[in-house]
């Protein structure tokens, strides 16, 4: 059965570089044919390596995944069904209004690139990040499903 109508999704953050990169990869994994998930940066950056490794983790690659600008996707003329921030409160509040968005959600979730301390530490860090992502996608399928 294919769904003709996706739910499309819009992850965002300053430098997709982590966050959103993590969110897009998480709602493709349990979100299946329903959704299609996209992630953009204000300021697109690099892949953060510690996003990539505990990714890894869970069995998945972001590897090849490439930084892309939200002002390009708003640019393009780009129609999502909910707009997702992901960063702190203060960049929120810099995210373009998409046109015809039907839901704007933010979760404030610590930035991985602001860690300090030792690798090991960072790294353990971005794990419970990465969980925190997990179930926040988790839940966002689940009430969404229960609405439609």
């Amino acid at each position: 059965m294919s769904h003709a109508h996706k739910t499309k999704v819009l992850f965002v953050c300053i430098h997709n570089s982590a966050r959103s990169q993590m969110a897009e990869a998480f709602l493709r994994a349990l979100g299946g044919e329903e959704f299609e998930a996209e992630s953009a940066g204000f300021e697109p950056g690099i892949l953060n390596p510690l996003a990539v490794s505990t990714m890894q983790e869970v069995g998945i690659d972001i590897s090849h995944h490439t930084p892309q600008s939200v002002f390009e996707l708003f640019k393009q003329g780009k129609r999502y069904n909910y707009v997702i921030t992901v960063c702190d409160e203060s960049s929120a509040e810099r995210c373009p209004l998409f046109p015809g968005a039907v839901e704007r959600i933010h979760w404030s979730f610590k930035d991985p690139s602001s860690l300090t301390g030792s690798e090991e530490e960072k790294r353990s860090v971005v794990a419970l990040i990465r969980e925190e992502i997990k179930s926040a996608v988790a839940g966002f399928i689940a009430t969404h499903r229960a609405r439609s």
